[in-house]
């Protein structure tokens, strides 16, 4: 699996109309080994097995974070979406793209095990309660 360059590189999108933009930095992304060599600081979102998310502390965070983000990656067609909620001590785990929406959705409190549908995974989240506020 590859990550971007330690420089955040983002990822481009064609169709991106949840935030009137065509790319973003998501907090984390899972992707094949190589897969943002040659790229430059923007890649193609297409080939992105997950990105991750981790809300901010801040009041925008609500509609960024856990809303607009999300809607966006799915209308790209990014497999799977990982939210991190520091707010409410979970993990949402947004799959099955279609239209523009995840259409599985399913949240596990922080120390959960966190399947990772297609990708034959699975996250350990105990140490996330270290993180609560």
């Amino acid at each position: 699996m590859s990550a971007p360059p330690a420089d955040r590189a983002g990822l481009r999108f064609d169709a991106f109309e949840a935030i009137a933009a065509t790319a973003a930095r998501p907090d984390g992304t899972l992707a094949p080994a190589e897969y943002f060599a040659g790229q430059g600081e923007w890649a193609d979102s297409r080939g992105v097995l997950l990105v991750a998310e981790v809300t901010s502390f801040d009041r925008r965070a609500d509609e960024r974070d856990r809303v607009k983000k999300p809607r966006a990656y799915a209308e790209s067609g990014i497999p799977l979406c990982l939210l991190v909620d520091r707010d409410n001590d979970t993990v949402t785990v947004h799959s099955e793209p279609v239209k523009g929406s995840y259409r599985g959705t399913r949240t596990y409190d922080y120390g959960e095990r966190v399947e990772l549908p297609g990708l034959d995974m699975v996250l350990d989240t105990e140490e996330l309660k270290d993180y609560s506020r």
